[in-house]
């Protein structure tokens, strides 16, 4: 019997891995579509968003069946309820994802007022947070989940700086104003994620522990 919850404690994992590969690759579709003004990869991304809920869905109903199937003992619980927690942040980052790529159509046809190397960078730290809290939840690794947390400070010290530039553009030329609340909310949007990370490896940490740290 513990053979066989052990092995599908071990697919739990494989489809974490897998949900968490579709989140990177979703950041990746609409960070893309946005800096390159790219519609149809845009629409893409949105369709994209409908695969990670479907992932969700599997993976919610796996840790029923192992809550209702088997008799758990106290971390194999916390395990469990974990990733429960887990892809709810993770479907959100989906979410996320698909809001970035509407602001990108809505955007299209006109040049952008600023680079947008700053959210460029918010993007990859927060592809390095997921990827790390996921590995941290299938190494049992503490260290790297409250490495994962303190990460986020460099994503909000980011966002901030995003924030104060765009302010500075509106008060400057009012015509900007449309686009530069477009490109505060994409901002917005990218620090919700990493805050999404954040949550993920709090999670981590509880199911290693048994307690939920936050920052």
């Amino acid at each position: 019997m513990r053979n066989r919850f052990d092995r599908q404690l071990e697919q739990l994992n494989n489809e974490l891995i897998e949900m968490g590969s579709m989140i990177e690759k979703a950041i990746e579709m609409a960070i893309k579509a946005l800096v390159e003004q790219d519609v149809e990869l845009a629409n893409q991304a949105i369709d994209f968003d409908n695969e990670i809920d479907r992932q969700e869905r599997e993976i919610e109903n796996l840790c029923l069946k192992l809550l209702l199937q088997q008799q758990p003992v106290a971390r194999d619980l916390r395990q469990i309820s974990a990733a429960l927690k887990m892809i709810t942040d993770m479907e959100r980052i989906g979410d996320h994802a698909a809001d970035i790529s509407e602001i990108t159509i809505a955007m299209a046809g006109k040049p952008y007022i600023k680079k947008l190397e700053h959210i460029q960078q918010m993007a990859k730290e927060t592809m390095v947070m997921l990827v790390g809290s996921v590995e941290a939840y299938v190494n049992k690794d503490l260290e790297q989940a409250k490495k994962v947390i303190n990460q986020d400070d460099i994503v909000d010290h980011l966002f901030d700086m995003v924030k104060k530039e765009l302010i500075g553009m509106i008060h400057e030329n009012v015509e900007s104003g449309e686009q530069a609340a477009d490109l505060l909310l994409v901002s917005k949007y990218m620090e919700r994620i990493g805050d999404h990370a954040t949550n993920i490896s709090e999670w981590v940490i509880f199911s290693i522990t048994g307690s939920h740290q936050t920052k």
